[in-house]
């Protein structure tokens, strides 16, 4: 049984975990979905409170202050959450971890009935029990840091929890007794510091400490500036001259080798030398007496069929029930999972094999997805600037090794990912959501995205200021209750160019024809950072794009532009034609299948494109099919299509046109 969601929208259930009205969900180590208070800072000018806490901390600590300020940027780019935990239980700009503070009892939780593998070959799968969520006995020193650090401070931990500059000197004092155990002095030089560096970033691991110390050292040579979420302008000057001390480096890194080594024999690692990465596979078994199986297909891609998209995900859970769910044959699965606390990368599915993890069969047959720890209701359960970076080099390396493009047509959210048949479009998943800083994801991928032509482009790519854009979201906690004012990665959609006119209709996400809402999980009038939309018109400081087969107008002030212009290919319905359909899925034609297989049917989504109307391009595919019904793989078949079809940007979420149907061209107008 479904449970409802938020103003009626579809609701997040990645890791297929039961999320009630309130957005609390729970787990093994589930911490509740606490909401940041409103930005301090929102309309008022910056402070330099927070920059002097950290100059007191780190000369009353004798920690460099460059340290204290790189190892704060990778722990939370110096935000304080509005003293809400994250999903590691890390509290304030030092990311202390108290878990036991932050877990507050978790309610029951259950695997959800759907089939995530987006197929109808295989039966849906029984609903399980409901579970408890469970404390362990003794949790791992990354997830009970601000008790000691406390101590150390001589100050309450409710006070690290809530006071960003107590949480500095929290943090001071902990790096400081960090360099004593390990039996070095209190240097003035940064670089003496690179060992004490990497235990905070993970006592428990020498390869994600070394990871972590390696991009905060990173950080000091390149320097950094911001203001944080609560009004604080904080800088860290270059150091490009910069290195860490060569035998704790050395040290550190053979550690962290004969670690990751033994970590990784349960399954072959594809991950970049420069990330922590551990094996954790996902099994594939049978079960039910032969009967069924899972929780992936074993394949040969991209041999059989190519790798062309990357899905980011966030697990709606924490890292220890993910890291359970994974190991269940009759759950779901998916390539990696990212840790949020340091950016620890567990594999689980070799990337030649089919994950089930979007929701979309095509889709699954062609890509790898990346779960990252965290809620995307609860932004301030956080996606960490260490979780950023990791994910990013974990993309670049995938994206190099199958040849993917680094744009938002290749690198999809799993709430772009298309329902394969109208049916499917309400139930579709909404992760990582509108606080997904894309923006930042992509610099860090070295992809930025900037202007790439004039007005007369033809296209626009979305790219609000993060910081700046703050639309107010519902349904975080409870439904039809506002969310904590926040940064956000998305513009909304009007049918005219004023904030007064209704939003664009989602007929697919709300077939009974309500309203679309603007509910955290409602992607109905949605563009988010990164896409590109045909433009169809601009009036004064609104622009309207081809969206969903209607004109939808977003605001776009020259002075605070939420979008740049740009220029690529364009799909439009070919001359003569009125209308043409739109698909969820690159299928083949009816006599492609061989007799062995069942036909798949080409159903059509219930938007269409009219005519005059353009939708930017975002690849060329040939239409096929991955028939895997069975553990028996001698009875797996890829059935390829002469159709051949174009990925489009078609709303919130991508959609696929027959080449037969349009005509492609540059959008220069």
């Amino acid at each position: 049984m479904r449970g409802s969601a938020p103003e009626g929208a579809p609701r997040t259930r990645h890791l297929a975990l039961r999320r009630p009205a309130t957005a609390v969900a729970a787990a093994a180590l589930l911490l509740p979905l606490v909401s940041a208070a409103p930005s301090a800072g929102a309309g008022q000018p910056p402070s330099a409170a927070l920059q002097r806490a950290f100059d007191d901390a780190a000369a009353r600590y004798h920690v460099p202050r460059s340290v204290l300020l790189g190892v704060s940027y990778l722990e939370s780019r110096w935000d304080a959450h509005g003293g809400a935990p994250s999903v590691s239980g890390g509290y304030g700009p030092m990311h202390l971890t108290d878990a036991r503070a932050a877990v507050a009892g978790a309610p029951e939780f259950s695997a959800d009935a759907e089939d995530a593998r987006g197929d109808a070959a295989r039966p849906r799968r029984t609903e399980p029990a409901a579970r408890r969520a469970v404390l362990p006995a003794e949790l791992p020193a990354r997830l009970r840091t601000l008790p000691r650090a406390a101590r150390l401070a001589k100050l309450p931990a409710a006070k690290l929890r809530t006071d960003p500059a107590a949480n500095v000197l929290g943090g001071a004092a902990l790096l400081a007794a960090t360099q004593r155990e390990l039996g070095l002095p209190a240097s003035a030089d940064p670089a003496k510091w690179y060992a004490a560096v990497a235990r905070y970033g993970s006592a428990d691991d020498a390869a994600s400490g070394a990871a972590f110390a390696r991009d905060v050292f990173d950080v000091m040579r390149h320097g950094q500036a911001r203001t944080t979420d609560a009004g604080q302008r904080v800088a860290l000057a270059a150091a490009p001259r910069l290195t860490a001390d060569a035998a704790q480096e050395k040290r550190l890194g053979g550690a962290a080798v004969r670690r990751a080594s033994a970590r990784g024999s349960g399954g072959a690692l594809e991950c970049p030398w420069t990330v922590a990465c551990e094996s954790w596979p996902a099994p594939y078994e049978q079960y039910d007496n032969g009967a069924n199986y899972g929780n992936h297909d074993l394949a040969d891609r991209p041999k059989e069929q190519r790798i062309d998209t990357l899905v980011i995900h966030d697990t709606e859970g924490s890292w220890e029930t993910t890291l359970r769910l994974i190991k269940d044959p009759k759950y779901v699965s998916w390539h990696y999972t990212v840790r949020s606390s340091d950016g620890l990368i567990a594999q689980h599915v070799p990337t030649k094999d089919v994950a089930w993890h979007a929701g979309n069969w095509y889709v699954n047959s062609h890509s790898i997805g990346i779960e990252h720890e965290g809620f995307l209701a609860a932004p301030d359960a956080w996606y960490t600037e260490a979780m950023y970076r990791t994910s990013a080099r974990l993309v670049k390396y995938l994206a190099k090794k199958y040849d993917i493009p680094l744009d938002r047509q290749h690198i999809l959210g799993h709430d772009n990912v298309p329902g394969t048949i109208p049916s499917t479009i309400p139930g579709m998943h909404t992760d990582p959501g509108p606080y997904w800083d894309w923006a930042h994801y992509f610099a860090l991928l070295g992809r930025p995205f900037k202007r790439t032509a004039g007005s007369h482009g033809g296209l626009v790519t979305i790219r609000p200021s993060y910081d700046a854009n703050r639309p107010v979201y519902t349904g975080c906690e409870k439904a039809g209750e506002p969310c904590a004012e926040h940064g956000s990665t998305a513009v909304r959609l009007h049918t005219a160019p004023s904030e007064s006119a209704p939003l664009v209709q989602d007929i697919g996400l709300h077939p009974d024809g309500s309203a679309t809402t603007t509910g955290v999980n409602d992607t109905g009038a949605r563009a988010s950072t990164g896409q590109r939309f045909a433009v169809a018109g601009r009036s004064g400081d609104w622009t309207a794009i081809w969206y969903l087969g209607q004109e939808a107008w977003f605001h776009n002030p020259r002075s605070h532009p939420t979008a740049v212009n740009a220029k690529g290919l364009v799909a439009t319905p070919k001359e003569g034609r009125s209308e043409i359909p739109v698909y969820g899925r690159a299928y083949p034609e009816l006599s492609a299948y061989p007799s062995q297989v069942p036909v798949q049917a080409v159903t059509p989504l219930p938007y269409k494109l009219l005519a005059g109307q353009k939708y930017a391009v975002g690849g060329r595919v040939r239409s096929d099919y991955f028939f895997s019904p069975t553990f028996d793989i001698t009875k797996h078949a890829v059935v390829r299509g002469d159709d051949v079809y174009y990925e489009i940007q078609l709303g919130h979420r991508v959609g696929y046109v027959r080449a037969a149907d349009v005509e492609v061209h540059s959008s220069r107008s």
